[in-house]
């Protein structure tokens, strides 16, 4: 086993730890526990076996039921992960009996500090979830069990998710109400923990990138991201991409840059490439590039994204997978498809970002784009509500923040002209700037 991956297998443990922790601290706050744990904790309540030890035996249960879902060369090619689940169950139980100790001073009277402390116990939970997502290395028996779930009747990882969680807290209701004759250890803290750890997790995973060079193992490229191979010095190739607002005229703009500079635009050209590559319908991607699920369901996938991909996420993958090859290949213009972000941080970039006032935005709509004038403020709001939200699902970053772009513009003031001739003479002054560097 390499340095780095050790190191992984030890912040994972640290996550274990972690989560039932903060799930340790939701439950002494006394409105609820987490879905996941809704049931070992009603078990615990009238039984002489702790939260802890009830964990353990469901999630070992959940190994078992597992057994009929998988196929054998699943299993065959599985089998670690799979065996991993048992010592992983035993930390898990274990690591929430000592933390409930640990917390056993804990006893908030007040609504106010049930709710505050559920809250403390919500984000604690959220950063064990995104320090397990982050290292990558095993799963817990919970998580894995709907992976199994997902593959097997090929179902979408964010719904079944949803489904099992709730058949959890749906049973553990059962089970109260018929050996204590009512609903305790199920409350209004369940329905908010469900709610509030995904967008948690999303909002805070960025920050475990400092960890990256720490768990990166350079002899094993496949565990770490994509990167761009260096360019020779006789071909730079320089990449303009356009994040841009509905209405301010951003492919417009694409338009008039790749005939002044003679390179290509892509915009719509992506839905027939990322097909290709990605294997989806060019139909699905046209109607599901600027129209993504709920915020809540897709924060679902937060917490295992990096296993079980929505067709959204293989959107992403494959479209930023075209970026980087189109970027390596050629200079050209790009509009959207998060561009900025998947290019890094790199010297031969200009980012751009197109805005507009909603007057001038509703009449370009209007007497460009066709969309009906009693329809086109409600259609505009929607689309850069769309927009905006996939752009900072999956670079966890603002949409709109300057400090990303190079260049904002607001296209009501400065017309299309003006700045195509700005970004025209950056584009030449880059360009001499690289051949000068290289020789």
């Amino acid at each position: 086993m390499t340095l780095p991956r050790l190191r992984r297998y030890i912040l994972f443990v640290v996550a274990l730890f972690i989560n039932a922790f903060g799930i340790a601290f939701i439950t002494k706050a006394l409105l609820g526990t987490s879905p996941i744990t809704s049931i070992t904790y009603v078990l615990s309540m009238f039984t002489a076996l702790t939260m802890g030890e009830w964990t353990i035996l469901v999630n070992l249960l959940f190994v078992v039921l597992e057994l009929p879902l998988m196929s054998r060369k699943q299993l065959h090619d599985e089998r670690f992960p799979y065996l991993m689940q048992i010592p992983i169950s035993l930390c898990f139980g274990y690591f929430i009996d000592g933390s409930m100790f640990l917390l056993q001073g804990l006893a908030p009277v007040s609504y106010l500090a049930q709710f505050i402390s559920l809250l403390i116990g919500c984000t604690i939970l959220a950063l064990g979830i995104a320090l397990e997502v982050k290292v990558n290395v095993a799963m817990a028996a919970g998580e894995y069990f709907v992976r199994v779930i997902t593959l097997r009747f090929k179902g979408d990882f964010g719904y079944i998710k949803l489904g099992f969680d709730s058949t959890l807290v749906l049973l553990s209701c059962i089970v109260s109400w018929i050996f204590m004759q009512g609903i305790y250890g199920v409350r209004e803290g369940t329905v908010i923990a469900a709610l509030v750890v995904g967008p948690i997790v999303h909002f805070v995973s960025p920050y475990y990138r400092f960890l990256d060079r720490w768990i990166t193992d350079s002899a094993h490229p496949a565990e770490t991201m994509p990167s761009r191979p260096e360019s020779s010095p006789a071909a730079h190739p320089t990449i303009i991409t356009i994040a841009r607002e509905l209405g301010s005229g951003g492919h417009q703009l694409g338009e008039m840059l790749a005939h002044e500079l003679g390179i290509k635009l892509y915009d719509k050209e992506f839905i027939e490439l990322a097909a290709q590559r990605s294997g989806l319908d060019e139909e699905y991607i046209r109607r599901n590039e600027q129209s993504i699920p709920s915020f809540w369901l897709k924060c679902l996938y937060a917490q295992d994204y990096k296993r079980s991909l929505s067709p959204d996420d293989v959107l992403f993958v494959a479209e930023s997978s075209i970026i980087r090859d189109l970027a390596n290949r050629e200079s050209c213009i790009i509009i959207g498809r998060c561009a900025d972000f998947v290019l890094g941080d790199t010297t031969d970039v200009i980012r751009l970002f197109c805005y507009a006032d909603a007057t001038s935005a509703c009449h370009r709509c209007i007497h460009q784009y066709g969309i009906a004038a009693d329809q086109v403020d409600t259609e505009r709001k929607r689309i850069n509500h769309n927009r905006r939200m996939h752009y900072e699902f999956y670079t966890g970053r603002r949409w709109d923040d300057p400090h990303h772009y190079d260049l904002m513009v607001n296209t009501s003031r400065v017309s299309l002209e003006t700045i195509c001739q700005t970004v025209c003479r950056l584009y030449h002054t880059r360009n001499s700037r690289q051949l000068q560097a290289n020789g």
